[in-house]
Parts: structure tokens; C-alpha cells; sequence
């Protein structure tokens, strides 16, 4: 049989199997059993898929992944994020949008805080976006803000989505967080300039956030710099030891789940009861993340054990086009297998057989890194599946569908997109950072 076939039986079984409704990692794990036992018989075929799962998880890097989820869980219950968002809106002052500006820049401080997509929009939802709403700000260009700027932590460092890459390419981690400092910053710039473009054209979207506090002059506004010190202290000393090369990836992550438990002891809010619900959360989430490795590294370890690395990989290199255009398809790839798969999942089934066709054309690891990271990002809005979606849609108030969500969200899409092509055709945006650490 060859392995045109195979692979074509390999996509049915597991489009079959999640429509059974089989969780996603039960399900790469079952067809990687079976295609192991078919293909090499019972022992070997168990042997060959335990000895695939056996040396993922003994990557040392994947400890950042519950450091990192741990720090996230603490700082949403420790009521940093309402802190930080009243802070900087006071701070903003009074213009028209600032609300909206405000909450973009709060989110890429929660995502340099947290390297977790979910949990920063349901933040986002449950503070920024009722607020936005009583303020009389446009619904759609509020649901917009929320779902685009919450998804800004797949691609800020320290990005989990980045980690699982850098394990999944064998690329260095800390250079991955040089390297998308700079796109995630270009995009939330772009959804900032698109929030005052409309704003400005049409004044009915974003009243002025008008308060007291906020007419006070600069100077005394600094006073309610507050909620703002802590969360820039403990940022400052996560990325901080990471790109001086002080500490590790893991040793970073290790010092910020510490200072996420001091950071709540400053706000009072260090209780037994708040770190049991942190603990557990965090176990349900990296349980999660563990079983959906498990199965993904399984299934791509007998794939290219039977030829289908090599297969792809040639489909890949003999395509007739320019290396650019290359780079395009895997982009589109990685989009069509967004309608089906996990993130997690995409990287692992993707990533091994993807990075040294990369390499082979001449391109860097580090910058397809970062395009990936990006084109999870555009993923992770689109409709009909995009997850940023449903997860705002959990917590939003009354009177917000899911259809206003999908509608709301397709500009932002667009800047990302846009945000995607600025670092295809400039790799510098991406690349500088890691040289100068070089």
C-alpha cells in the first residue's frame, strides 16, 4: 500500500473519530496505535509509540508550560487585571477611543503576564468589555477589541504557543521570544491606529471616557500608577532575565509563578482558597495540553517512521513555485487544519515534517516561528471555529451573540493578516532582536 494511501486513511480516521466526538488527543494516540500494530505488529508497534511518547516528555522545556500557567491562573484571580485595566484608563486621559486604546494595551501587558490565549479573553471579557458597552461604546468594535487584543498572547512572549514550537522545530525558545516581540507589538499598533481611524471618522463609536479622575492633570493621574508598577516589575523581571541571559526559559517561568504569588500577596489577595483553585486550573489545563502532545507526537512519529515525513517533504520542495510561495502553502495549511485541530496538535503534526523543508529553501526556523504563531493567531478568531469566539461568547453580557462576535471580529482579521505579510516579506521585523542577542 503506498503512502499516498496511507496518509488519505490516516485523515479519514481521525475525521472520523472526532466526529464520534473522541477527544482530540484519545484520537491521534488510537490511530497512531493502530497504524503502529498494522504496520509493525503488536510489541513493536507499542514499543515504537511508547518510546515516541517517552522522549517528548522528557524534554526539560515543557516544565515552563505549568510555571507559566500557573502564574496566569494566580494573576486572573488575584484581581491584578481589574486593577491594571482602571489604572490605565484613568492614566489615558480623556480622548475619544481611549477606553478601546486602553484595553489593547492592557492586553498585551495580561499576555506578557499570562502566554495563554483563553484565559485573557474571558479576563478582557468579564472587565473591559461590560465597561465598554455602559461607556456607549459600538458593540461590534468592543467584541472586536476583546477577541483581537486577548489573542495577542499566542504570539507575546512568553507564548506557550511559542514554546510548544521551539520544542516541536528544536529551535532555541528564548531566541523564539526575541523574535516576536516585535510582531506582537506591530500588531497591537495596528489595532490601536484602526481604533482611532474609526473612532475618528465616526465620533458615535467611542464616546469620551469621562470621569473626574481622568481630568486631572498628568501629573496627579500618576498617583493611580498603582495597578500598573506591579505587573511592569514582574514583566520587567520575567522577559528580563530571559533575554539578558540571566535565567533560562524555565528559570524564568519558575521566578514568574513565584512573583505572581507575591504580585497577590501585595493585593491581598494571597488566600489557601486561591491557590487551591490556581493549582487545580492549572492541572486541568496542563493535563489537557500533555494528552494532546502525547497523541500528536505519537501519530507524527509512526507517519515518518513509514515514509510520510519524506513523502511531504518531497510534495513540499518539488512544488514548481518560488520559496515564498512555499512558505504560502504551509501558511495555508496550517489555516485549513485550524478548522479541525487544536493548536497544540497543529504544531506537532505539522512543525517536524514543515521546519527542514524551511531550512532547505534557505529560510530561518526562528522567523517561520514567528508566521506560525501569527497564522495560529488568525485561526484562533476565524469563524466558524475561531475558539477566541466562544470563549468571549461564555462570558459576554446579555444582548451579545455569537453572529455579532464572528461579524465583529473580520476587520481585526484582516490586520492580522496584514501584520502576517509585513513579516513575511520583512524578516527583519522579526529577525533583529535575536541577531543583536547573538
Amino acid at each position: 500500500m503506498g503512502i499516498e494511501i496511507i496518509t488519505l486513511l490516516i485523515v479519514v480516521s481521525l475525521f472520523c473519530l472526532m466526529a464520534l466526538g473522541v477527544p482530540l488527543g484519545i484520537t491521534t494516540l488510537t490511530v497512531s496505535l493502530a497504524t503502529a500494530v498494522l504496520y509493525f505488529g503488536v510489541r513493536a508497534g507499542y514499543f515504537i509509540v511508547a518510546a515516541n511518547v517517552s522522549e517528548v516528555l522528557h524534554k526539560y522545556e515543557l516544565i515552563a508550560v505549568p510555571f507559566f500557567v500557573f502564574m496566569a491562573n494566580v494573576l486572573e484571580r488575584s484581581g491584578i487585571a481589574k486593577s491594571l485595566f482602571d489604572s490605565m484608563a484613568i492614566l489615558g486621559g480623556r480622548f475619544r477611543g481611549s477606553v478601546g486604546v486602553q484595553t489593547c494595551i492592557v492586553a498585551v501587558v495580561l499576555a506578557a503576564m499570562s502566554g495563554i490565549m483563553g484565559g485573557e479573553i474571558v479576563m478582557l471579557g468579564l472587565i473591559a468589555l461590560p465597561q465598554m458597552l455602559r461607556l456607549g461604546y459600538d458593540k461590534k468594535l468592543s467584541i472586536g477589541i476583546i477577541c483581537a487584543a486577548g489573542a495577542l498572547a499566542t504570539l507575546i512572549p512568553p507564548s506557550v504557543v511559542l514554546i510548544i514550537y521551539g520544542l516541536a522545530a528544536q529551535v532555541s525558545i528564548t531566541k523564539l521570544f526575541a523574535a516576536s516581540a516585535t510582531p506582537g507589538l506591530l500588531l497591537a499598533s495596528l489595532y490601536i491606529a484602526y481604533i482611532l481611524a474609526r473612532v475618528r471618522l465616526n465620533p458615535a463609536l467611542a464616546p469620551i471616557y469621562d470621569i473626574p479622575e481622568t481630568g486631572l492633570p498628568l501629573f496627579k493621574r500618576l498617583k493611580f500608577m498603582k495597578g500598573v508598577i506591579l505587573p511592569a516589575v514582574l514583566i520587567g523581571t520575567v522577559l528580563g532575565v530571559i533575554y539578558s541571559g540571566v535565567a533560562t526559559v524555565i528559570e524564568a517561568a519558575a521566578i514568574g509563578a513565584v512573583g505572581a504569588l507575591v504580585v497577590a500577596a501585595a493585593q491581598g489577595e494571597l488566600r489557601w482558597t486561591m491557590a487551591r483553585d490556581a493549582m487545580r486550573q492549572t492541572v486541568l489545563t496542563v493535563g489537557s495540553i500533555i494528552w494532546l502532545v502525547l497523541g500528536a507526537v505519537s501519530l507524527i512519529g509512526i507517519y515518518n517512521r513509514i515514509g510520510g515525513g519524506e513523502f511531504l517533504h518531497g510534495l513540499l520542495t518539488g512544488l514548481d513555485v518560488p520559496p515564498l510561495m512555499v512558505i504560502a502553502v504551509m501558511m495555508l495549511i496550517v489555516m485549513l487544519l485550524g478548522t479541525f485541530l487544536e493548536w497544540i496538535a497543529i504544531i506537532f503534526i505539522t512543525v517536524p515534517i514543515f521546519a527542514p523543508v524551511v531550512i532547505d529553501l534557505g529560510f530561518d526556523p526562528i522567523w517561520f516561528g514567528v508566521l506560525f504563531a501569527m497564522n495560529i493567531q488568525i485561526y484562533y478568531l476565524s469563524p466558524p471555529f475561531g475558539p477566541a469566539c466562544f470563549f468571549l461568547k461564555s462570558v459576554a453580557p446579555k444582548g451579545v451573540e455569537l453572529q455579532d462576535i464572528f461579524v465583529a471580529v473580520l476587520p481585526f482579521i484582516a490586520l492580522q493578516i496584514v501584520g502576517l505579510f509585513l513579516v513575511l516579506f520583512f524578516p527583519q521585523l522579526a529577525l533583529w532582536l535575536p541577531a543583536m542577542m547573538d
